[in-house]
């Protein structure tokens, strides 16, 4: 039986957390133990000293072991996170580190909706450490048909599920291609939450082809766009901006 915790406040902890923002004990054969999840972008020589610092406070904090899972989403990085490391002279080591990491090498590519709809939180994972793959592009449109089905059946878990593939896939080109495959599809999921992705992808759509046509963009233009979360007054301007010469062109109230 899974129990929530605290994230502990008062230990200077950066862009780490336990399961994201909370810990959670985990019963199985080894007995109950803790979490540690960190997405590492690249490598970094004071990590091993920083994660055994945390692991050991989360140990003496609730007297109870905890795992630390790297999320790499490049293979170099995730080789670099998965060594082994010894703390201690080398002639009595006192302390060694052994991450579990998850890379593109350790989680497969999801890339069907039949495959993503048996194991959606396995999918979120694989469109995250596989962005950058020729496969990306299956895994996102696989990832979103599987959530389509499941936002039918529960909303709010399909929204967490967005908010965790928006999460891991940064700021990434991939990143902006999920919102616009999020925007297109209107179809799918009605919780406040895709509804601001929607806008989002809308607007930023609107703005390229605005750029693309060679439409100045004044700064009030832009924020009136970007700020805008109506999906209807994004659609229509959108479909204006095809034959526009202006922006306020755009902005004109229809007769």
């Amino acid at each position: 039986m899974n129990q929530e915790i605290s994230t502990p406040l008062d230990c200077p902890i950066r862009d780490f957390g336990v399961l994201g923002s909370h810990g959670r004990t985990a019963a199985g054969v080894f007995g109950s133990f803790l979490l540690a999840v960190e997405a590492q972008g690249g490598q970094d020589l004071d990590k091993p000293a920083s994660w055994a610092y945390y692991l050991a406070y989360l140990y003496a904090k609730y007297k109870m072991p905890a795992v630390l899972l790297v999320v790499c989403r490049d293979r170099h990085t995730a080789a670099w996170a998965a060594q082994q490391v010894s703390l201690g002279p080398p002639q009595w080591p006192t302390l060694t580190l052994r991450p579990l990491v998850l890379g593109p090498d350790t989680v497969p590519v999801i890339d069907t909706p039949e495959a993503a709809a048996k194991d959606i939180p396995l999918a979120v994972l694989s469109s995250a450490l596989h962005s950058r793959a020729p496969e990306s592009d299956a895994i996102r449109k696989a990832l979103a048909a599987a959530l389509k089905g499941l936002q039918a059946d529960d909303e709010d878990t399909a929204s967490i599920y967005i908010e965790l593939t928006e999460q891991g896939l940064g700021k990434t080109p991939a990143a902006d291609l999920w919102r616009h495959l999020l925007a297109v599809d209107l179809s799918i999921f009605q919780s406040q939450t895709a509804q601001a992705l929607r806008a989002e992808g809308l607007a930023e759509a609107l703005l390229v082809v605005l750029s693309g046509r060679g439409i100045h963009i004044s700064d009030d233009a832009r924020d009136r766009i970007t700020t805008c979360d109506d999906h209807d007054t994004l659609t229509t301007w959108l479909t204006r901006a095809a034959t526009a010469t202006t922006t306020a062109e755009l902005f004109m109230q229809s007769k």
